[in-house]
């Protein structure tokens, strides 16, 4: 059986062993752990019920990972969307009104539509379309945005009314835990120990503690609180408001939030083959829709890539194993949750900074002569970290792309799908600046 289970995920082909995926299947775990506690807090916003939500949020990244290994068998985990989340929330619940049944309702329209467009092969040309050194630029700027956010957790950077962000308070007792975490994940790397992501988390988290900077306040939990919002989306309520402009952005942020995710990865695992493609693309694409499409029955927001896999690609995963192991402890989360809450966020912004150096590297790919290339890519780069989205970064970059290959008279040679998608993302632009 195990020698069965290596042919299958290519164990050879990736120069991989088991205890190099499980060991990064931890890591990505433990780096994006913070969801079960953070999306439950959004949604309580829009007046979902914490427990509910808790175990709802561990199951669609179970069932998103666990699927995401086994059938695309990628080492890519998913779990519910920051800023999706937020704009179910804020945007819709709070600020149009509508009941969170209704908004999970059309989270539901979004998945479905998802999966029909994957069927369909619409998503794999629009993932194709994409200019190659779009496809490194979407990976150095997702390296800056990952990075910014492990400063930002460390208290490294802070926000300032003057100057938008500044050096933060560094003999702070957080900030001090982070900077020892960083050192330690760096020398750890730096002497070739493969789990330096994982063993520098973990013993981060315990000199935390040494110093009573880890607090642990279990909570009482039980799964069986999902009954809660399970089942309780409201499809028929979404379709009879009309909801499509919701419905449209759930489904917009998402196939450009994972596009982007998926190039990051792909470049840093080295999932592209000789012609740039993405091998069983379609199964990747096909395994979103599908959580999204269960988070949505389960009761939460709408579920995708996380960039945070990243972590554990740099821990040496490279295949599916990998999401198979972050995808299982999701599912012990679905029963502890309150224990993982241990890990303080301190312990986990040194391994998202070293990922965000470590992917800045692709930028050496990008022919920065050439300003065609170079002016898109540079605008990709840095609209991700500046508008803190994935999707502002790659629609800017996609959209000046074509600009300037029509104004250098390049316009015959673009394909019909690359104006068909710059129509939209400047569509996109307009929509969102015009509040």
């Amino acid at each position: 059986m195990r020698k069965k289970l290596e042919t299958y995920f290519e164990f050879t082909a990736l120069g991989t062993d088991w205890r190099t995926e499980v060991l990064a299947g931890f890591t990505t775990f433990v780096t994006m752990a913070y969801i079960i506690f953070v999306n439950p807090s959004i949604l309580a916003d829009a007046g979902m019920p914490v427990a509910a939500t808790t175990a709802a949020t561990c199951l669609s990244a179970a069932l998103g990972s666990i699927l995401m290994g086994a059938f695309a068998k990628y080492p890519i985990a998913l779990a519910p969307g920051m800023g999706l989340n937020a704009y179910f929330t804020y945007s819709v619940v709070k600020g149009m009104g509508v009941s969170w049944q209704t908004a999970l309702g059309a989270v539901f329209l979004s998945g479905v539509i998802f999966l029909l467009l994957t069927l369909g092969g619409v998503r794999k040309l629009i993932l194709e379309s994409i200019p190659r050194d779009l496809y490194s630029a979407v990976a150095v700027g997702i390296g800056l945005f990952i990075a910014f956010i492990g400063f930002r957790n460390a208290g490294i950077v802070v926000p300032d009314a003057a100057t938008t962000v500044t050096l933060g308070n560094l003999r702070s007792p957080g900030t001090l835990l982070s900077l020892f975490g960083l050192l330690l994940v760096s020398a750890l790397m730096a002497r070739g120990v493969r789990a330096a992501m994982l063993i520098g988390i973990i013993l981060t988290t315990l000199a935390g503690a040494a110093v009573g900077l880890v607090k642990w306040n279990p909570t009482p939990y039980s799964f069986a609180e999902i009954s809660a919002t399970f089942m309780q989306l409201d499809v028929k309520g979404a379709l009879s408001l009309g909801l499509i402009e919701i419905v449209f952005v759930f489904l917009f942020v998402d196939l450009f939030d994972n596009i982007g995710t998926l190039v990051a990865v792909g470049k840093r695992a080295r999932l592209f083959d000789d012609a740039g493609r993405i091998p069983r693309v379609n199964r990747i694409l096909t395994c979103d829709a599908l959580a999204t499409t269960a988070g949505s029955l389960s009761g939460t927001s709408t579920v995708v890539s996380y960039i945070e896999s990243a972590a554990g690609v740099v821990a040496g995963g490279r295949s599916g194993v990998t999401a198979i192991v972050c995808g299982l402890l999701f599912v012990a989360a679905m029963f502890v949750a309150p224990m993982f809450g241990v890990i303080p966020t301190q312990a986990t912004a040194p391994a998202l900074i070293v990922v965000g150096a470590l992917m800045l590297g692709h930028a050496a790919e990008i022919d920065w002569h050439d300003p065609l290339a170079s002016i898109p890519a540079f605008l990709t780069i840095t609209a991700i970290p500046l508008t803190f989205s994935i999707a502002n970064g790659l629609a800017f970059g996609f959209s000046v792309w074509t600009l300037l290959q029509v104004t250098a008279g390049r316009w015959r040679s673009i394909h019909w799908l690359v104006y068909l998608l710059t129509a939209l993302f400047v569509a996109r632009f307009f929509y969102l600046g015009a509040g």
